[in-house]
């Protein structure tokens, strides 16, 4: 008995692919894996946070983009779209198209249902093999949290949680400080009802 072998793309095919796909999709180890849709909250989240960030950091040199960019970690191979980067140094891309990232500076995920246990395992192993990458923050989106780690000189990573209302969340690698509830504007909350 023999089996089809399984087709596998290169990642050439892929952006090929992806550039011309009507949705997103990440690529590893030859396989395209369709990225779902953002939930309200999520957007709220992500785009308050992309927004106070950009304001905080509009007159120094970075810049910050959120997940239409994609994100290659070239140690693994992983394309990805993480839901917001901060570049600083001179961006560096995969070609000339300039949509794959090679060089994030920090890198923001806001966790779902669906994305959580990968988001915390499998996406920070890949992040971690990124040496641009000093930050990688998490935030909740249904309840009060942020978890922010950043690489020590000894590539441990730290962890700092920002849990409270009236807390300000604080990036380690750039100046920018966000009070949580600018981050968490206009989000209704299960255990508050009236965030």
């Amino acid at each position: 008995m023999s089996t089809v072998p399984e087709l596998l793309l290169t990642p050439q095919e892929y952006l090929a692919r992806e550039r011309q796909a009507g949705f997103r999709s990440e690529f590893y180890r030859g396989e395209m894996f369709a990225m779902a849709g953002a939930s309200w909250q999520h957007t709220l989240i992500k785009d308050n946070l992309s927004r106070e960030t950009g304001n905080r950091l509009q007159n120094g040199p970075c810049q910050v983009v959120t997940s239409d960019l994609r994100v290659k970690i070239s140690a693994t191979g992983l394309y990805t779209y993480p839901d917001l980067v901060v570049v600083c140094d001179e961006p560096q891309f995969e070609d000339q198209v300039q949509d794959t990232l090679l060089n994030p500076l920090v890198i923001v995920e806001v966790l779902s249902d669906s994305t959580e246990k990968y988001d915390r395992g499998t996406k920070f192993s890949h992040y971690r093999q990124l040496p641009s990458v000093h930050e990688y923050v998490m935030v909740a989106q249904d309840r009060l949290l942020i978890e922010r780690y950043v690489r020590q000189t000894d590539d441990n990573w730290l962890l700092t949680v920002f849990g409270e209302s009236a807390a300000t969340f604080e990036f380690a690698s750039i100046d920018a400080s966000i009070p949580m509830s600018a981050i968490y504007r206009g989000v209704k909350l299960p255990d508050d009802g009236n965030h």
